[in-house]
């Protein structure tokens, strides 16, 4: 997890390809989880996270606006209005104002204090006496009885993605693997509504309504439907991971602050 950090870090000083974008950010964010809970509070350790947050955060706007671009040019949508082109042009405007921005962020002296940092975090973070899946089962989210908002399921996707990254750390064991599968298929799901509603969003600021611009009804239509399949598969995998829960230790389950928490914005 550091090292895949250090390398994309390394890359992303050359060169800010899609990939290396997404996987700095994505192995990032495992490496904030994991130090949150379980590494001690220190100077280096806060120092560390606010630079990871900071970088991390640039590189997500760029990675949002690639998903963006992707989506638009494979939407087959009649565009006499020329909307589609319209925000097209205005996206491939921003990404390259973000590739600029993002590239000075990662200069040589960041980058040379982002590896002594990670360095030291790596050395500090222990795993003993810890039980990764404990952690991971207690940092799941509550969505609670109401109807999903369009808000709480995009808390609820970001609490369940650090229950996933702790998770991981136990991936010899068949119950982490299980969880983390069943997390990883609703997050990509929700995933997927959240890029579209940044999308519809971005249209309708530019465009107007559904009445005005027919990529905006095409846009609000796909919104919808991708926040049923998101919701309906988020409440299913939490579903399952109880079952898994009370299987795998009744004890913790009971314990468990999931049946008391609310989601948590905790990494964007």
């Amino acid at each position: 997890m550091f090292n895949r950090v250090d390398r994309y870090i390394g890359r992303l000083s050359k060169t800010l390809a899609p990939e290396n974008v997404h996987r700095f950010r994505t192995n990032s964010r495992r490496v904030e989880a994991v130090l949150a809970q379980l590494a001690p509070e220190t100077r280096n350790k806060k120092k560390l996270l606010k630079s990871l947050a900071k970088l991390r955060k640039k590189a997500g706007k760029l990675r949002d606006v690639d998903v963006q671009i992707a989506f638009l040019k494979e939407l087959k949508v009649p565009d006499r209005q020329n909307h589609r082109a319209q925000l097209l042009e205005t996206l491939e405007e921003e990404r390259l104002r973000r590739s600029r921005k993002l590239a000075k962020a990662f200069g040589a002296e960041t980058v040379r204090e982002l590896r002594k940092r990670l360095r030291r975090a790596r050395a500090e973070a222990s795993l003993d006496g810890v039980d990764p899946l404990r952690c991971a089962f207690t940092c799941l989210p509550n969505p609670g009885a109401a109807p999903f908002s369009e808000r709480t399921l995009h808390q609820c996707r970001i609490a369940a993605k650090q229950a996933r990254y702790l998770a991981e750390l136990a991936a010899d064991s068949g119950d982490a693997k299980a969880f983390v599968t069943e997390l990883k298929r609703a997050q990509d799901a929700v995933g997927e509504w959240h890029d579209v509603l940044k999308l519809k969003e971005r249209a309708e600021q530019r465009f107007g309504s559904a009445h005005d611009s027919a990529l905006v009804s095409v846009l609000q239509n796909i919104s919808r439907a991708r926040f049923r399949r998101a919701t309906n598969a988020l409440l299913g995998a939490l579903n399952t991971l109880s079952e898994l829960q009370q299987r795998s230790n009744p004890v913790l389950l009971r314990k468990s602050v999931v049946s008391d928490s609310q989601p948590t914005a905790a990494v964007a």
